[in-house]
């Protein structure tokens, strides 16, 4: 069963934006450890991996354009998530404002991440997509202003200087970057906490709330008979309902019962009311909002939230409350000192009206949001910080990072955007896609999260290869998904089936864009020697931003061609393919990227021009809007011109490189760059498949070697 994704989002860490309903719309489920391999992320998160019972590992490919027969992949989906571990108390800064426990967070709760735009990080809000909880060792991280952070060793923040893990890890070029002391991490600056909602808090908010947006009181109107009538009423009309259910919520505790009902003004915006015209209920109401002499430090914060849910508002980074009666203005100013905010007061003359004052809170994002935690409003949509870039002056220096000496139970989540904003700071957490609908399953996020393994896969392959009519050719591994997912690194599918690939001799081929192949060297070279290996690594974009937006958990590109370097070194024949070539956003990295491969020791190279079948056209079209919007149109329209006026051309010959003009360019392009780079542009090692020893099927007869 797919993952139900309300609306399209942006997933940072995530390719795709949004979980479309696969074109074909049960098994046991069970908890592993993922991981990243050096330096391209941590070692642990919860990660679906699903077992998938085929009847073959090997599928049979007789596409004129496919230059192998067969293939194996070890995996069904390609999902290498980040992991996110902290205390369950750490406080998450939620959507409508307020703060939740890190324990207390489901999935499909709105929260808030950053997205970069530009030369800054925004806020924006996004989704938990999921939350479990993990038993490690765990760190203390105290900041400069107090606050301290419980996470686990390979929790990440935002600093100054990029992500960085709580620990470094590994030695020389590839160790991990990590914190030390006097890092400056980013965020909000540390959260407050809110006020409790005692009687005397629900007061204020009442008194703050009615004195700036009701009617109350006695009014006469004439009789038609010359007499005059007096009726005393009370009415509160809002367009938000969150003020309006708290604050007749909070009447009726007084036992002041009013009646809702729809208020016809002259509004852009529906108005909800609520009223009651008993003079009893009026008078109580009027008690209720009376100023109190001394008033307690709860019933300011309650004034505070009350009269900013009436007359404040927030946008472009600035907090104010108006107001024309210079008595609730003074109160206003009273109550900030209380909670030493500072403010100022402009006055804003209206013609043949009083004159508006605006109380204006200062002190930037960090102050604001104190105000909104401590006071708590009611109107969430006032509360909303989207679209403000991350930087602060709060005092978020590293001062100290010390283990606790214990494992604890911390808690991770998986975002939309890959992070999120918790106490204060900010915190880290393909072409194959079509694949998953055969699993009833989306293209979209259940392509990232729901993995499939091949259970049993080298004792099925070894079956295979046993069987009297198998022809030994070349196997492809990593075809359609990457064989080296982050969860290969526990589950080793990959490593056993290469393991029988070297037992029997049988020639090899894998495809992969992570780094984790050098793990498997030692098999791989031993291949080589006799001609039975090859390795093509697919390098996108050697520009960072750009592979962290079209390929958020894959090997950096400097870690791709260091791997490139090292399988070379140790006499495995490397290519490397230039895929997918992205018209107007990578294809013009496509000279230096070969000019970089062809210096790691490549011998081949190849490129696929982007394909778009099935689903994946709204996957790329909204990947598109979302982070190259002014690029958008022209990047579809060079693919429908290369795709004969489509997005996606599924004819053999043509749906690898595209026909027309700018596909001829490119393929000149190609060409030329393989020459000047010494690389042939048309294929790859031959491999050798006399050395083929099929392994004894299981109940045959032993071979008496006679001779």
């Amino acid at each position: 069963m797919r993952r139900t994704i309300t609306g399209k989002q942006s997933f940072t860490g995530r390719g795709a934006l949004s979980n479309p309903p696969g074109r074909f719309d049960r098994q046991k489920v069970g908890a592993v450890d993922d991981g990243w391999y050096l330096e391209e992320s941590p070692d642990s998160i919860a990660t679906t991996l699903e077992p998938e019972r085929a009847r073959s590992v090997i599928t049979t490919n007789d596409s004129p354009d496919i230059p192998f027969e067969q293939s194996i992949n070890p995996y069904r989906g390609c999902e290498t998530g980040c992991v996110y571990c902290a205390s369950g108390d750490t406080p998450v800064l939620m959507a409508y404002g307020a703060t939740k426990r890190l324990a207390k967070l489901q999935a499909g709760d709105l929260i808030y991440g950053t997205v970069r735009k530009g030369h800054f990080r925004h806020y924006v809000q996004t989704m938990v997509l999921a939350h479990w909880c993990v038993v490690k060792p765990a760190y203390r991280v105290t900041l400069e202003d107090g606050t301290e952070l419980t996470v686990g060793h390979d929790h990440r923040f935002l600093t100054e200087r990029g992500w960085k893990f709580v620990t470094g890890r590994g030695s020389g070029a590839g160790q991990r970057a990590y914190l030390t002391t006097n890092n400056e991490l980013l965020g909000t600056g540390a959260f407050s906490e809110r006020v409790q909602h005692d009687i005397n808090y629900r007061s204020g908010y009442l008194c703050g709330l009615i004195r700036g947006d009701a009617t109350i009181g006695d009014y006469s109107y004439p009789r038609r008979n010359g007499g005059a009538s007096r009726i005393t009423s009370f009415r509160l009309a809002l367009c938000d309902t969150e003020a309006l259910e708290r604050a007749r919520s909070w009447l009726s505790c007084q036992f002041i019962e009013t009646r809702q009902f729809r208020f016809r003004a002259q509004s852009s915006r529906a108005m909800t009311a609520i009223q009651t015209s008993s003079r009893e209920k009026v008078e109580r109401v009027q008690e209720l909002i009376a100023w109190p002499d001394r008033p307690s430090r709860e019933w300011q914060a309650g004034f505070l939230a009350g009269i900013f849910d009436a007359e404040g508002s927030y946008g472009g980074g600035i907090l104010r409350i108006f107001n024309t009666d210079y008595q609730i203005i003074n109160r206003i100013r009273d109550a900030l000192r209380t909670f030493q905010f500072a403010s100022t007061v402009e006055h804003r003359p209206q013609d043949a009206r009083k004159c508006v004052d605006v109380v204006r809170l200062l002190g930037g994002l960090a102050e604001h949001l104190r105000f909104f935690h401590l006071t708590d409003p009611a109107i969430s949509r006032k509360c909303d910080i989207s679209g403000q870039a991350v930087r602060s002056k709060a005092r978020l220096r590293v001062v100290s990072i010390e283990p606790l000496g214990k494992a604890m139970r911390l808690y991770d989540i998986t975002t939309g955007t890959g992070d999120y904003i918790s106490n204060g700071v900010v915190s880290h957490n393909c072409y194959a896609r079509p694949s998953h609908a055969y699993m009833g399953l989306s293209p979209g996020i259940d392509f990232e999260t729901r993995l499939f393994y091949k259970a049993d896969a080298a004792r099925r392959l070894e079956s295979e290869l046993a069987k009297p009519g198998y022809v030994c050719k070349p196997i492809t591994l990593g075809a359609n998904t990457d064989p080296y997912q982050p969860v290969e690194r526990r589950m080793k599918v990959t490593r056993s089936i290469l393991e029988v690939l070297a037992r029997t001799r049988h020639p090899v081929t894998v495809i992969t864009k992570h780094a984790l192949i050098l793990r498997d060297l030692d098999l791989l070279a031993d291949m080589a020697r006799d001609g039975l290996a090859t390795v093509g690594v697919s390098v996108t974009s050697l520009d960072n931003e750009l592979k962290r937006r079209l390929e958020p958990r894959a090997a950096s590109p400097q870690a791709r061609l260091r791997a490139l370097a090292a399988l070379s070194a140790a006499g495995v024949p490397c290519g490397v393919l230039v895929a997918p070539v992205i018209p107007a956003l990578n294809d013009h990295e496509m000279e230096a990227i070969l000019a970089a491969a062809a210096h790691a020791g490549v011998r081949w190279a190849g490129y696929v021009l982007l394909r778009l079948p099935y689903e994946i056209k709204q996957l790329f079209t909204e990947w598109l809007q979302e982070h190259f919007p002014q690029r958008a149109e022209h990047v579809m329209a060079l693919i429908r011109e290369m795709r004969g006026g489509r997005e996606n051309d599924p004819r053999f010959g043509t749906r690898m490189r595209g026909t027309g003009p700018y596909a001829e360019l490119l393929r000149n392009r190609f060409r030329l760059a393989c020459q000047r780079q010494g690389l042939p542009s048309a294929g790859r090692d031959e491999l050798c498949t006399s050395l083929f020893q099929p392994p004894s099927a299981a109940g045959s007869q032993l071979h008496l070697d006679l001779s």
